[in-house]
Formats: structure tokens, sequence, C-alpha cells
């Protein structure tokens, strides 16, 4: 930037820098020696348009490698697994010309009809910050921009570009703004993308509360927040908010901007800051060597990882009379289209052109040594005659040992919404059909988004819940299948038994503009687990070809709202595996309706059979933590909370309690606290009761049952409202003292 401030530019060119300079790059000022950065869509491979331009995924774009989307990388539980898919975007990303990958993706899960979940990690957010944070770092070594998104409470695309999600702030910061706070606070990203929405009647594009004084001022943000493209309803709103970049952006921006500064309706102080954070972007850009083609050890490098990373993302749902592995010299009978024309990602802006594409019926050959038929069973468009595919696909099942089922989702994208969970229903004949044929069943799954196992569940030996995979998935799934790989993949969203049964149900997609998270905090699994409701398969929920056992738990206090805990895992059976340890606290302390339990740490750990490893972790404060929406601020409120070892959100393995001495919040009192806020007062509460004794005439031990409702009746009034209905006023001047004393313990 040749040392030149951008503050000191003329105010047009300053105001030119904070839209963009065309559809994928930031504006250029050669004389300052402002570069152009390119921003490239992702998270889960390069979508780099070299010539026309979207950002609906339907123009093409350079072939790169597809890696698993977040959807699958959710399921592996391992941060490494995040870092790698980051690192090898990353070079692609300097080998295509990107500077800046939009992503990763962190917004939570909150319904399994959300069209876009295929591209967000979690139902949870402590699981979908730690490994947005991992992906974040990782990208960012190798000198590509991040730009972590959407911000904030995106969780529907029905009417995403205009909908209201209103949600009450302790909901807001337990839930929805956890894992980004993680993000910013841990992983320093380059960029946030703020969403389409409105949060609470605001647009997210135009919320000072959300951009500047949550993200800069609470969490410290120091990057460029840009919007998502067309997500600026208002510039001089945006910016004033704390929107520095608008893309794609369009020239009547920029004057916009010049002539509310000039009018004084906007500082200029505002533009100056938002052009340093946009040239302080700059040193991502790199305008030397660039070749948007990839050459051909780059192809293979890149689709090595995304077939080792595949594997690492599966999970094994059932595995009765442990039909898999598969023998090598059994007879397969494979069924469904998906087996070689595979669902590997969703569509939309992060639809990538894959430089490969392995489908799991080559490979499956490729390691059997018995006889392999196939045969469709269904067309992924619909056409054909499905009663005749289906007797086709039930003859070679009945001569096999096993069959495998492909089924899964056809159409999943961004920009609309699922109307239901459920798998079309040829393929649920089909698997039913095939199920009754075959002496045993294995189904592999293919979908972005949770699918319903009702109607065919019991009657199949084994799931293989494969999400998608990206391009090498077809070849990580047949990995899997085999047991060249021992699936560790780990549920991280509920299989619920109806959609009924989800938290949102009767709140989504909302009604006139407007969305009502009314179920608070109480989302996916937390849901499930406090409501005692069942579920078909849990958050945390996999399968192994290896057993693991959990011992010696022990947790200790290491201040008053931490604790460190200890727990050793061995691998008790014949294969190396990997293990996720998950970690939940529980606790009923505090003032607020909490969860069951909520989880607050994992690790995962490969062990060779026979081998034991002692895993200690750290359980910081807001792993206790809840948001006090009164005092507008994270506490730990002082009792008991119990620790538990999970091999998922309902199998609780271990567990054991620790007293933290937190922080005991005590109320101002006023004429406008209710009745039982004085009576629960820990210093002025016993004296409030006897005041209170002194005016209605009769000590406690003599008051009538009649007298005792009306008091608990009592409790929820006002002290101004209960004061009118005593039978003689209460003295004002002992009130007073009584509230200067609750002042000076507060």
């Amino acid at each position: 930037m040749n040392g030149l401030d951008p503050a000191d530019l003329p105010l047009e060119r300053k105001a030119a820098l904070l839209t963009g300079g065309d559809f994928w790059s930031t504006a250029a000022d050669e004389e300052a020696g402002l570069k152009p950065v390119v921003l490239s869509d992702g998270p889960h491979g390069i979508r780099r348009q070299a010539d026309t331009s979207d950002h609906l995924g339907i123009n093409p774009s350079l072939p790169a490698t597809c890696f698993p989307p977040a959807v699958a990388v959710g399921s592996s539980w391992d941060r490494q697994v995040a870092a790698q898919v980051a690192t090898a975007v990353a070079r692609e990303a300097r080998a295509l010309g990107a500077d800046v990958v939009l992503g990763p993706g962190v917004n939570i899960k909150r319904t399994p009809l959300c069209g876009r979940n295929f591209e967000y990690y979690s139902e949870d957010p402590h699981l979908s910050g730690v490994l947005g944070s991992a992906y974040v770092r990782a990208l960012q070594a190798e000198g590509v921009g991040a730009s972590v998104k959407h911000f904030a409470v995106n969780n529907q695309e029905t009417e995403r570009m205009r909908i209201s999600a209103d949600v009450d702030e302790r909901t807001l910061r337990e839930i929805y703004l956890s894992a980004f706070e993680r993000v910013v606070t841990e992983a320093s990203p380059a960029t946030v993308m703020c969403s389409y929405n409105k949060i609470n009647g605001v647009y997210a594009s135009e919320n000072h509360w959300l951009l500047t004084e949550v993200l800069r001022e609470e969490w410290g943000f120091t990057g460029l927040v840009v919007s998502d493209w067309g997500a600026v309803s208002d510039r001089v709103a945006a910016l004033a908010a704390g929107t520095d970049l608008e893309m794609p952006g369009a020239s009547s921006s920029v004057q916009e901007v010049v002539d509310a500064v000039r009018s004084g309706r906007l500082p200029e102080a505002v533009v100056d800051a938002a052009a340093r954070r946009g040239a302080a972007l700059g040193r991502y850009a790199r305008r030397s060597n660039r070749n948007p083609v990839l050459s051909e050890e780059e192809i293979e490098a890149g689709h090595a990882v995304a077939r080792q990373v595949a594997a690492e993302c599966a999970v094994l749902l059932r595995n009765e009379h442990a039909v898999l592995p598969i023998a090598r010299t059994s007879r397969v009978a494979v069924i469904g289209e998906f087996a070689v024309l595979p669902s590997y990602q969703g569509g939309g802006s992060s639809h990538i052109n894959p430089t490969l594409l392995d489908t799991a019926l080559n490979t499956i050959r490729s390691h059997a040594e018995g006889q392999v038929d196939y045969a469709p069973g269904y067309y992924r468009d619909g056409s054909g005659a499905p009663a005749q595919l289906r007797a086709e696909a039930v003859e070679i099942a009945a001569a096999a040992d096993v069959a495998v089922v492909f089924a899964g989702i056809v159409r999943e994208s961004e920009g609309f919404d699922r109307e239901h969970i459920d798998l079309p229903a040829d393929q649920v004949e089909l698997i039913q059909a095939v199920a009754a044929a075959a002496p045993r069943t294995v189904v592999v799954l293919s979908n972005g988004g949770v699918v319903s196992l009702e109607g065919w569940h019991d009657e199949v030996d084994a799931i293989l819940e494969g999400w998608l995979l990206g391009q090498a998935g077809g070849a990580a799934l047949a990995d899997l299948l085999y047991g060249v790989v021992n699936p560790s993949g780990h549920l991280a969203e509920t299989i619920p038994l109806r959609l009924q049964d989800t938290p949102a149900y009767l709140n989504f997609p909302g009604e006139q503009g407007h969305v009502r998270y009314g179920e608070g905090v109480m989302v996916g699994y937390r849901h499930y687990v406090t409501a005692e409701r069942d579920v078909r398969y849990p958050f945390g929920h996999g399968l192994s070809y290896t057993t693991f056992t959990t011992t010696d738990l022990t947790v200790t206090a290491t201040g008053p709202d931490t604790a460190q805990l200890n727990v050793t895992v061995t691998n008790t059976g014949p294969r190396t595996g990997k293990h996720v340890v998950q970690v939940y606290v529980a606790t009923t302390a505090g003032p607020v309706r909490r969860p069951a339990r909520e989880l607050r740490a994992f690790e995962k750990v490969e062990l060779s059979p026979g081998e034991t490893r002692t895993i200690t972790l750290d359980l910081d404060r807001r792993a206790f933590a809840y948001w006090d929406v009164l005092e507008g601020r994270w506490v730990v409120a002082p009792g008991d909370y119990t620790v538990q070892i999970g091999h998922s959100v309902t199998e609780i393995v271990a567990e054991q309690a620790v007293t933290l001495a937190g922080e005991s919040l005590v109320a101002e009192l006023s004429m406008q606290s209710t009745v039982g806020d004085w009576f629960d007062h820990p210093v002025v509460g016993a004296q409030f009761t006897e005041l209170l004794h002194s005016v209605m005439g009769a000590p406690a031990s003599e008051q009538s049952d009649h007298v005792e409702d009306g008091m608990k009746m009592a409790r929820g009034m006002t002290l101004h409202q209960f004061a009118g209905f005593l039978p003689a006023a209460l003295p004002a001047d002992r009130l007073d003292e009584l509230i200067k004393m609750s002042r000076a313990t507060s």
C-alpha cells in the first residue's frame, strides 16, 4: 500500500473501496497501491468463475476438488479433518487465483428442513464453533483469508432475503451466536459475512448491535465485515451499522455514501475505518504467477485428501449380525443408481465443478473377490418402470450373500427448504422389497439433511449414513463397507422418529415476514433429552468395527467457575479405531431453565487394539455458564454440576459431580420488584417478612391456610401492587432502608 493511509484519500475514492470492483473482487486503487482482492465461494471447494459470474451456482466454474461439505465434516467430530479440508482448499485457492474463501458456515441446524443444512456443521454450537475455528486457522495458515458465515441466525431458506428471525437474547447468545464468537475470538477470521435475514426486525447488514456492539466491541473483531451477495438494501445504514464491504455492490452505492457524508448523516470517520479494514484485507491479495488451472499433481493430491477425509465422516448407524464389514469373498448385490451416479454435494453457491468423480460400484468391485452384481433399482430422475426396476433388484438380491442398497435425496440446494424428511417413495419400496428377499441387507444413505428411517429401519441389518461426501465419497463408502477403513463418524444432529417431534416444528418457517424461535435454547438434542422425547438415533451416536470402554473419570474444580477432567479410554476390540470422548455438563443451578445436558468438550482419539490412553480436558467458565438477560452477561451460578461422558447424548457411561462457587447474584430491590423477590432476598428477605407480618397483625405461625395461599398468589405481584391490598401501609422509611441494604449487596 506504499505506506498510504486510505483515510487520506479523497472521499469519492474512499467510498469506492467499500463496494465490489466486480462480481468477485474488491475495488482497486492503483495510485494508492491497493490491489483487488478476489473472493471465491467455498468452503468445501473453490467455485472460481473465470467468465460468467453468479452467486447461485448456475454458471460454470473452474474445475476444483469437491471435498466433503460441512454436513459430513461435522459428523467427523475431528478438528484435524476440518483443518485438512481447509488446508487443501487453501492450496487450490492459491492455484486458482482466489484470495478469500467464503466459508466456513457455522449456522445452527435448527430444523432438518433447512435447505442449506448441508453447508453447516451441527445442531450444537460448541461442535460447530470448534470445527469452524480449526477450519479458519488452517485456511489462513496457508495465506488465504476466511469469511465465517452467515452472521447471524440464518437457519432457513424460505424468504431468506427478508424474513425476521425473532429470537430472545439468551437464545441468541447461547445457541446462535456462540459458534461465531468462538471462531472470531480463537481464529481471527479475515472477514465475517453478514446474512440476508433480519434479526428481531432489523436486517443483519444494518444491525448495529450485531455488527458493532457484539462483533467488534465485545468480541474484539478487527477484520472486515462483508455482505452476502445482494444482502444490502440501504448502503448508508449498513455502513453505519458496521458492514464495511458491499458485494457485489453498485456504482450508485458510492454516491450514496458520499452524499450521506457531505450532508452530515454519516460521519466520515465511519468511511475511514471501513476503508482501512478493506485495505488491510489486501494482505491476502496475490497478483503474480496466477494460473487458473490445477495441475495433474494438484488434482491427484486433492482427490486423495478428499477420499481420506470422506471416510472419517460417514456414520455407521446400525450393524446387526455384524453384517459389516463385508467379507471380500461374499457375493454382493449393489442396488441403487446412487452407486453409479452419486449424490455428493448440494446445489447453490457452494456447488463445485469436480476434478474427478469416484463411484461406489467401481471401488466395491476393486475390493471384492466374490461376484458383484448391479441393478439400478430406481432412476434418480424418476423415469423408468418402478415395478420392473424393483423386480430386477430383488432377483440379484435373492442370489447374493448381502445386498447393498444406495439411497438418498436427489435435490437439495440453497434457496429453498425441504418440505419433508422422507426418502422418495420408490426408494423406500425398493429397500423393503430387497430386505424381504436378501439374506442380509445394508442401506447406504447419501443426503445433505436428515432423512427419516421409518418404514424400513427394522427390516434391514445395517445402515451407513454417508451424508454428502464430496467427489471421492463413492470410494470412501466402499472402503468403509469392506473394512479398509474403520467407521468413526458420530451424528452431529439428531435423527428424529417424526418431523412433528422436532423442536421448531410449530414455528417453522414462520408467517407474515416473521419466524418465531419459540423453542428458545431447546434446540436439537437439548429439546429431546430435556423433554424425554424418543428419537431414532441421538446426537453423538456412531458405531465402529471395534469397541471402546471408558473408565476412571475424575473431575476437579480448578477455580470458582472452571474444572478439569481426566478419563481413560481403552480399545477393547480387534481393530484400530477412532473414538470420540463426548463431555456433557448437566445442572439445575441458577435462575433459568437449563437443558438436561449440553456438550461442553470433545476429543477424538485413535487407539490400536488393547491400547489405553488417558485424556485430560479443561472446562472453562463458559462450560458452566448461562446468559443472564438481567445482568446482560455470562454468569456461572453457584451449585452442583455433573460432568458426564457419553457415547452419545443419551448413552452416558460415566459421570461425576463437581461443586463450583460460581457467582452469587443479589438483586437490587425496588417497589417494582415482586413480593417473591423481596421474600427471597438473601439479606433483606427475613427483615421484610417480619415487617410484613407486623403490618398484617399476625405471626407466621398463626396464619391460616387461606392466608398462606394468598401469600403464594402475592409472590408474583410487585410490591407496589401488593401494598394496596394490605390492611395498613408499609412504613416508607423502613422500606427505603431495606432498598438501600439491597443496593449495598447487589
